[in-house]
């Protein structure tokens, strides 16, 4: 068949980034029987970049089929199946992708030094990065990327040549400077608060330029002293995506109820046992609360991996509740949807083998996905040996820490973060939830109070190593030693000794705080 002209039109919408026009051309051309791989391919791009990652797979795999000679075809075979957290499949895929890329190929490196990172493979990423820096040293993408990985790896020296040289490059990569505010605690000394300025103050009326100058300084001001100019800051940050968003509380508040309703307080036993492995730890929280510093305390156990933050079990649940096409946040659905029907036993393992990529080497594994307090209910009766970890924070240094983040905006868990009293709201959701929770599961969860943790970390650190059923050792109270690469907003501090002067962070902004306080304290929190 003569395809000359229908895929020319699908080559210029794919140009054009018009994906939903691009994937029609392409499946039509499929339809009547095109055996041409790059239509195949092409489809499978304009689908993934519509957020249709299993589905792209399909495509991806019949160019493949057709073709398998073509590294960026396994390449977006890898993204894809990664996106939808097969990590597995991503690996091989990479894998396969990394054996046939040209090695004078820049952008083919660096797409596969994103598939890596996404894979938890953060060493075999960062020399992907490496790479394309080597081939093409010129572009700051490049640069920001091995910078990028060069934090998780705790090469801050490192991270910081490549995040100036991304700046260098082209000044207006605005997250290279944020993420340049983060690497160390500025001094009056030695900071980028005059450089950031200069640039934030170009950059009015320009959200995404806003939105990360503002917030790298509200980073430095608050390093050398200067709250109320941080503070100051964080809300022009805050508030430049903030308004976009259109958070609802009530949203938040039904999806809340809904997650906790097939929960009854205590929780009987599920009707079909949940599965048999006994190797994960779940550390939850709400963020900025010490989780990673839980996570590497528990992980530098010799019997303890990290996996890092897994949306595994997020992804696992949404199939089990309504497959693909489920809205991860439905509040109407989850409620309609009976606990008593779930097979809770294949909710569990399809969770456990999708972490198989990178966990089994040893006996345990943490996944710390802050937000999978959201699901405890869940996890608890899917997989009923795994050791629960809840880690709490005062209220104010919690709220205030939410709001100081900067968190991925792509991410769905984080919109109620660009304003103070939404993220008081959320606050007081959590609280409640996390009430629910314990009560339903009776000796399921153990509550780790950072300050805590902090003030006495051997004690609170062997309660830790205990509730995970582990003998005592050591290495836990070095855990600054501990190699294993972090991909969190703590990448930087946890790579340090215990240390005390975050404690009591609220009271520097105390004036600030009075609105979000009154709401606390309205709906029964302590903030004392």
């Amino acid at each position: 068949m003569d395809t000359g002209v229908p895929k020319q039109q699908m080559i210029a919408a794919l140009n054009r980034r018009h994906w939903g026009e691009a994937h029609s051309h392409a499946a039509r051309l499929i339809d009547l029987g095109a055996a041409d791989p790059e239509i195949h391919f092409i489809a499978g791009v304009a689908l993934l970049e519509q957020h249709g990652a299993i589905g792209a797979q399909a495509y991806f795999r019949q160019a493949i089929t057709l073709d398998p000679s073509r590294a960026d075809f396994h390449l977006y075979l890898a993204r894809a199946c990664a996106s939808s957290q097969d990590y597995d499949a991503a690996l091989d895929a990479a894998g396969r992708a990394e054996r046939l890329l040209d090695p004078e190929h820049a952008v083919g490196f660096d797409t596969l030094g994103v598939v890596l990172a996404q894979c938890n493979a953060h060493e075999r990423a960062a020399a992907a990065f490496r790479q394309a820096v080597r081939l093409d040293p010129d572009d700051a993408a490049f640069r920001f990327n091995l910078g990028t990985a060069l934090t998780f790896l705790g090469d801050i020296d490192g991270a910081e040549r490549e995040l100036e040289a991304s700046v260098e490059l082209n000044p207006h990569h605005w997250r290279a400077h944020h993420s340049l505010s983060q690497l160390r605690r500025q001094t009056t000394d030695s900071n980028h608060i005059e450089r950031l300025s200069a640039l934030a103050r170009a950059a009015t009326g320009k959200v995404t330029a806003t939105t990360f100058l503002n917030m790298a300084l509200a980073k430095e001001l608050d390093d050398i002293g200067n709250h109320d100019g941080a503070f100051d800051h964080c809300v022009i940050g805050k508030g430049a995506p903030g308004h976009l968003l259109q958070y609802s509380r009530a949203k938040d508040a039904a999806l809340f109820d809904a997650l906790a309703s097939g929960f009854p307080a205590p929780c009987p036993d599920p009707p079909i046992r949940g599965s048999d492995a006994g190797d994960p730890i779940f550390i939850v929280g709400m963020p900025r609360t010490g989780t990673t510093l839980v996570d590497r305390i528990a992980s530098s156990h010799p019997q303890v991996q990290s996996a890092g933050e897994l949306h595994n079990f997020p992804s696992a649940w949404k199939r089990a509740m309504g497959g693909p096409g489920f809205e991860m946040f439905n509040p109407a659905h989850i409620a309609s949807v009976a606990t008593a029907s779930l097979d809770w036993r294949r909710l569990g393992d399809d969770y456990i083998a999708g972490t198989r990529a990178f966990t089994g080497s040893v006996p345990h594994f943490t996944d710390k996905l802050p937000h999978n307090f959201l699901y405890l209910g869940y996890i608890a009766c899917a997989l009923p040996e795994a050791r629960l970890i809840c880690v709490r924070r005062h209220p104010l240094d919690t709220c205030l820490g939410n709001f100081r983040q900067l968190f991925a905006p792509e991410s769905p868990y984080f919109d109620y973060s660009y304003d103070l009293l939404d993220i008081g709201h959320y606050y007081i959701l959590f609280d409640r939830l996390m009430a629910h929770w314990k009560a339903a599961f009776p000796g399921r969860i153990l509550e780790v109070q950072y300050e805590s943790l902090v003030l006495e970390q051997e004690r609170n650190s062997r309660a830790i190593i205990s509730h995970c059923g582990l003998e005592w050792d050591d290495a836990c109270l070095a855990f600054e030693k501990n190699a294993t690469p972090v991909s969190t907003a703590s990448a930087v501090q946890v790579r340090e000794p215990m240390y005390t002067t975050a404690l009591g962070r609220w009271k520097r902004y105390e004036g600030r705080l009075g609105p979000l306080r009154t709401m606390l304290e309205d709906a029964g929190i302590d903030c004392a």
